[in-house]
């Protein structure tokens, strides 16, 4: 490492330096053991964008087998001895633990250095998806499905900080927008590969297959990123990360098994009021915390607070979509897994298609406009959704699959981009957390929800039941419309906390 070492002008015309964009120390990489610098500029590969793509590469990684088991439920069931209610918790279990650890990871981050949280993630998310391979009940694959997911959390905070830190304010849209794609449609591109892998291999080749690119990943992380500033004499935020977590599980256990347990239980009851009473406990300890986990200011500020409001609601009707329609084309209707994998690809292609000109529409557009554009799109493809039935045409179902496609595409990448301008460039690894932990809310919340209704009113038919839990999904897009509305559009260089 050498210190005080100047940047070139422009990072893009020179191969081999990483771009620090705002952190102290500068690697010099020794290129030539991996490529020659002329066959580098020939493909144009400096080292932010391959530190880019190692960022992307290993997010990707850790996300897309979160909910790689959603079709093949009941297989994984019977081959464990266990039965579909219970085995839904490794699709839930490990998106809750995904959200919730990602504030303590992504405040670690900050204070430690975004370089060992992102790398010792990686690791240990192998790890534990090694041990998964080898599950022998469902309780031991829950157990360790949960943990490869909390560990695989730190990658998120981590790489938006660097991607942050390695672009300027008026260039992150579109790295923002290949981010976006990765954290919101790795899940859904796990399902598309994994159904025809688990039909052909079992799912246990999934996860034997995750553990070693999850070592690699950090291996090469180890060796291509630099460190990042580290705060000092700054304290983490125990209390407050104790009390969200508790929160955060007892709000969503009473959600997920209140139909189950019976909505006005004792069990019921005493989950919702303990998490209700964590959660307000949680907002007391980061009023007057010296160092909180998520800063109480950030909710009252209008370009953090409603960002994050607008794509953890987005995302209680794009991912809570996407648990239910495969159980309502495959439960109500009769479709095979196959079939239905072959459906929901259309919603990663429109994602991966849209994505990349985001930085183009929010430049014509603006932030606001573009996300309300994007959670109209959302807001559409659910009233589809719930129109869906016997002798839907299949072209009616991917429609409705790629405008959740499109309108998460056109929204996650600006509004993200307008959220890591309003903060200071030390808290990007918190701010990240906050968003990655209110999307994964929003997921496993619009999932329950769902489901909850769904149970609630089976007895009018498996069609007619999942329809009617298909209708949260109307009502958080409508939600996120209003929320999207509230934004400013900003010039992104000039606005910060």
């Amino acid at each position: 490492m050498k210190k005080n070492e100047h940047l070139a002008k422009s990072l893009d015309e020179d191969v081999g330096i990483i771009d620090s964009g705002g952190v102290d120390e500068i690697s010099i990489v020794p290129w030539s053991r991996l490529l020659t610098g002329k066959v580098a500029k020939t493909v144009g590969l400096t080292h932010r964008k391959a530190t880019l793509a190692v960022l992307l590469a290993s997010v990707f990684t850790v996300s897309f087998t979160i909910t790689l088991l959603v079709v093949s439920l009941k297989t994984v069931a019977d081959s464990l001895g266990s039965n579909v209610t219970v085995l839904s918790w490794t699709i839930t279990a490990p998106l809750l633990a995904f959200g919730v650890v990602g504030p303590a990871f992504g405040k670690s981050g900050d204070l430690w250095g975004h370089k060992r949280m992102f790398v010792g993630g990686l690791l240990f998310a192998g790890i534990f998806s090694l041990i998964s391979g080898f599950a022998w009940n469902a309780v031991s694959l829950i157990v360790f499905r949960t943990l490869s997911a909390a560990a695989g959390a730190a990658t998120g905070p981590s790489a938006m900080a660097y991607i942050n830190r390695m672009f300027r304010a008026d260039e992150r849209v579109r790295p923002l927008g290949y981010w976006s794609f990765v954290t919101a449609g790795a899940p859904v591109l796990g399902v598309v590969a994994g159904t025809p892998l688990v039909e052909i291999f079992g799912w246990r080749v999934i996860f034997l297959v995750q553990a070693p690119l999850c070592v690699i990943g950090a291996l090469v992380s180890y060796r291509l990123l630099p460190d990042t500033d580290r705060q000092e004499n700054v304290r983490f935020d125990v209390k407050g990360s104790v009390t969200l977590g508790a929160g955060s599980v007892l709000i969503l256990l009473t959600i997920n098994r209140g139909n189950s347990w019976g909505w006005t239980s004792a069990a019921t009851l005493a989950s919702g009021v303990a998490g209700v009473a964590a959660l307000l406990i949680f907002y007391r300890i980061e009023k007057t915390a010296t160092d909180p986990l998520i800063p109480v200011k950030w909710l009252r500020t209008r370009n953090v607070a409603f960002p994050v409001a607008t794509q953890g609601l987005m995302n209680m009707a794009y991912m809570g979509s996407f648990l239910l329609l495969p159980q309502l084309l495959e439960n109500g209707l009769g479709y095979k897994p196959s079939h239905i994998g072959w459906l929901v690809i259309a919603r990663p292609l429109t994602f991966s298609l849209i994505a990349p000109m985001a930085g183009y529409i929010v430049g014509k557009s603006g932030e606001r406009n573009t996300g309300m554009a994007g959670a109209g799109a959302i807001f559409a493809a659910m009233i589809v959704m719930h129109g869906i039935g016997a002798g839907t045409q299949d072209w009616v179902i991917a429609l409705s699959l790629a405008l959740t496609g499109l309108g998460m595409g056109i929204a996650a990448p600006s509004l993200t981009a307008l959220l890591a301008a309003s903060v200071k460039s030390s808290d990007m690894g918190v701010a990240s957390a906050m968003q990655q932990l209110m999307s994964q809310m929003g997921a496993v919340m619009g999932g329950a929800l769902m489901i909850s209704v769904h149970d609630i009113t089976e007895s009018s038919g498996k069609v007619v039941s999942y329809s009617n839990g298909l209708l949260v999904g109307v009502v958080c897009a409508a939600l996120a419309i209003i929320t999207a509305s509230l934004v400013r559009s900003v010039e992104r260089s000039t606005n910060t906390l």
